[in-house]
């Protein structure tokens, strides 16, 4: 966890490459990746500490998923980088600040909140269209012996 403050520091106070998160992914005693939050260098919403984390440690070892490690990140994830975490399949997140820490400089827990509400009332009001040209895809895709599993 040091290190995930160390480099939290580093990416939001010293290099200035986007707010102050860090994270570093550890598997079997080793540390896989470290990194901080590059938003504003990277000019991409999605460069969290946690997201640039995760894209480190599942290129070197070469697998989309990180089974067996631990994810220590300087700050409580933000939905984004919770997802990210479950999808490369991260056993456990253990984290220092907490949302409420921060909230007045980031609005972690404002897109946690919205997403819990019906689609009607959140801020993006996602609408479905095409689904019956979707769901055709989905059944070629099910058919396929040598479909993407992750």
């Amino acid at each position: 966890m040091a290190q995930a403050i160390q480099t939290m520091r580093q990416a939001g106070v010293v290099d200035k490459t986007g707010g102050p998160f860090g994270a570093v992914v550890v598997r079997d005693g080793e540390v896989l990746a470290v990194s901080g939050n590059s938003v504003l260098r990277d000019n991409d919403p999605s460069a969290h500490a946690e997201v640039n984390a995760i894209r480190l440690a599942c290129k070197k070892i070469g697998a989309p998923n990180l089974r067996g490690a631990t994810l220590f990140t300087s700050c409580e994830c933000c939905p984004m980088c919770y997802a990210t975490a479950y999808w490369a399949r991260i056993d456990k997140i253990y984290y220092a600040a907490a949302w409420t820490d921060y909230a007045d400089l980031f609005d972690d827990s404002n897109i946690s909140k919205d997403m819990q509400k019906p689609y009607a009332r959140r801020a993006l009001h996602p609408e479905q269209m095409m689904q019956s040209e979707a769901q055709k895809v989905w059944l070629e895709f099910r058919k396929m012996p040598d479909r993407a599993r992750y």
